[in-house]
């Protein structure tokens, strides 16, 4: 009698195969962080990589004039601080002089009263003088404090009006000259081509130590790793896992399709 036997593959040995575009690493959404009119476009920098170039320039006149004011009040602010810190060093000695005459005056029994009252109406006065002197220097502090602060809020608000790419793709924009946006409104989509993204979906039963799986892509062994790994099932696919693995730059074009087991 013959027998004949049948051999079962373990689970484990078994990939299940899945096909994945080959994505750019990250992709960002810019939104404008202010209201402002747009006033240029760089419509031939849309699909190209950006080195280091301004894609678009929001309206930023006003805060330019702006911030030219505040750098000369700013000054100015400056100023009247040194002088009136000159000043008090001046009513210092004159209030240590008033007192010191008052003092002196006001023990001599020679002295009248309507004397020791004069000069004590004038070393009040001298100290009043210096106080209100000290004062108006701790409010110059404070306005050239306020006065900062609204320079490097014009000067972010102007960097903010004037969006540049560095070593970025600029995949799409959204906006033309004379549009107006708002804070919140979409600008322009931007990735990062630095290095690939493999997207893929799986079901609970192949996350069993998926972080040490080797990655086969077109059914060739390769060095990468799985690198992330949600651990909550997927909104769009309610029965699956979403992980990431990143691959090197392709060096043609992206979106390419690929087989990709792991084993």
């Amino acid at each position: 009698m013959r027998y004949i036997l049948f051999f079962i593959l373990p689970a484990l040995l078994l990939a299940k195969v899945h096909y994945a575009k080959v994505e750019p690493y990250e992709g960002v959404i810019l939104k404008s962080a202010v209201s402002a009119q747009v006033m240029n476009v760089d419509l031939s920098a849309e699909g190209k990589m950006i080195a280091d170039a301004e894609i678009i320039h929001l309206d930023d006149r006003l805060d330019k004039a702006d911030l030219a004011a505040s750098g000369k009040s700013l000054g100015f602010l400056k100023n009247m601080l040194e002088i009136n810190r000159e000043i008090v060093e001046s009513l210092a000695d004159a209030l240590k002089r008033q007192r010191g005459y008052y003092e002196r005056l006001n023990k001599l029994s020679t002295a009248s009263k309507t004397q020791k009252d004069t000069a004590f109406v004038a070393f009040v006065s001298a100290k009043n003088q210096y106080l209100s002197t000290r004062e108006k220097i701790e409010t110059l502090k404070k306005q050239i404090l306020d006065m900062e602060y609204k320079i490097e809020r014009l000067k972010d608000s102007i960097d903010k009006k004037n969006i540049r790419l560095k070593e970025r793709y600029l995949y799409k924009l959204a906006v033309r000259a004379g549009d107006f946006v708002n804070p919140g409104s979409p600008l322009a989509t931007v990735q990062d081509l630095s290095r690939g993204k493999l997207t893929l979906f799986l079901e609970p039963s192949e996350l069993k130590d998926v972080r040490s799986k080797k990655v086969f892509i077109d059914g060739k062994e390769t060095q990468y790793r799985v690198d992330k790994v949600w651990q909550v099932a997927d909104e769009k696919f309610i029965s699956s896992y979403r992980i990431e693995i990143y691959v090197k730059k392709p060096e043609n074009y992206f979106s390419k399709l690929v087989k990709v087991e792991l084993k």
